[in-house]
């Protein structure tokens, strides 16, 4: 912990005199030798940044790992969901008892005859976490759970453009009547593909088989979701947040994002949605990185550092969210969406079933195999909300 603190504090120091500098510096252009310095000291915080989040995502797994192994250690001698789950990991179903399996069932809301068992909610919900280390759409969209898988049509109405009206005495008022409209909010059956686990790791009573494999389960469904949730292309898989995007901006060059560019995505959404505090920019780490760079007709960067702990760093003064399954900067892709991120809206459907395989298959190799299937969809409920950034069409 004393490393990334002060790592963290390190990092505060930097932004505070990144900012100091610009507080200094409010008129006019700013000098080459003050925008060296800003560069130096934007470089040295990415730098940082990157070490913090690597900590970061160690402690938490290493927090996550003491604390159910203190869980265990508290309930050793009763009945426990994970001693039960860490059973049928390493042994299937032949390795519990009818207490085990009593337990199992009460926990796990449903089981088929295949032998797959829905995860727990309170292991649910971790998965659920997790997922957002894969996926920048999780971290800055909306996010709801169902207790069923049907479609819901969900609806839809911009009044961005209805306004009231002075009303004499004695007049009547006017009829305004909103139209509403509705978008399918439908779900996938997402799997994870099989993980073969060799039998020596199986056996290894010192190893956290729950923990490892539920996290190479996550990593392959946060992974292909987001692509989905990204650029699907809304046959027999989610329409993505860029493939649903109905208002665009056009950059004046193929490879590069310049100071007008974004001005004209920031004007590209209404000011009702540029001020809700789910206003963010998303973008991926090759943009960041030429954003990071930019600088206004002033010289004054655009990207500015957050002082405090847990400060968002701004572009233009806008929050923003880094996913890399944004289209590459190239030719007429669109490379930067900007806007009220919560109009798409991200569903998970019921459980996440786990199945545990022991056939032939996989014993002839010495191996088990596990899978997971995760039912999820997403849709764009509100077009008006969000503008994306496309590239110049180039030579």
């Amino acid at each position: 912990m004393a490393r990334i603190q002060d790592l963290r504090e390190e990092r505060g120091s930097l932004a505070k005199e990144y900012r100091n500098i610009l507080d200094n510096n409010q008129t006019g252009a700013l000098p080459d030798d003050v925008q060296a310095k800003l560069d130096d000291l934007e470089t040295r915080i990415s730098a940082l940044d990157e070490r913090i989040t690597r900590e970061q995502r160690l402690l938490d797994m290493t927090a996550q790992d003491i604390a159910e192994d203190a869980i265990k250690a508290v309930r050793k001698d009763e009945p426990d969901f994970h001693k039960c789950f860490d059973k049928w990991l390493r042994g299937g179903d032949k390795a519990l008892n009818r207490e085990d399996w009593q337990f199992l069932n009460t926990m796990s809301t449903t089981t088929d005859s295949e032998g797959g068992y829905t995860v727990p909610e309170e292991v649910r919900s971790t998965i659920i976490e997790e997922l957002k280390y894969y996926s920048g759409m999780r971290e800055g969209c909306q996010v709801i759970s169902t207790t069923n898988g049907v479609k819901i049509n969900w609806p839809t109405s911009d009044g961005t453009a209805e306004l009231g009206e002075i009303v004499a005495e004695n007049a009547a008022v006017s009829d305004s009547d909103p139209s509403f409209g509705t978008v399918a909010l439908e779900v996938y059956k997402y799997s994870s593909k099989c993980v073969a686990v060799p039998f020596e790791l199986l056996q290894d009573s010192t190893v956290n088989m729950e923990a490892f494999i539920r996290r190479r389960l996550v990593e392959r469904l946060g992974r292909i979701q987001n692509q989905h949730f990204s650029t699907g292309t809304g046959t027999s898989q989610p329409k993505g947040l860029v493939t649903s995007l109905e208002k665009t901006v056009t950059a004046a060059a193929a490879d590069a994002i310049s100071y007008d560019d974004l001005v004209e995505l920031e004007a590209g959404i209404d000011i009702a949605y540029r001020r809700s505090r789910n206003c963010r920019i998303m973008l991926g780490d090759p943009a960041l990185k030429l954003l990071k760079k930019l600088k206004d007709t002033q010289g004054r960067p655009l990207w500015v550092p957050g002082v405090a702990t847990n400060a968002p760093d701004t572009i233009l003064g806008y929050r923003y969210v880094v996913n890399n399954d944004l289209p590459a900067i190239a030719a007429e892709a669109v490379s930067v969406v900007f806007g009220d991120l919560s109009a798409y809206i991200i569903r998970d459907a019921m459980g996440i079933t786990m199945y545990r395989f022991d056939d032939s298959a996989f014993v002839k190799k010495g191996q088990v195999g596990f899978l997971a299937f995760m039912r999820s969809g997403a849709v764009l409920t509100d077009t008006a909300a969000v503008c994306g950034l496309k590239m110049g069409a180039g030579a």
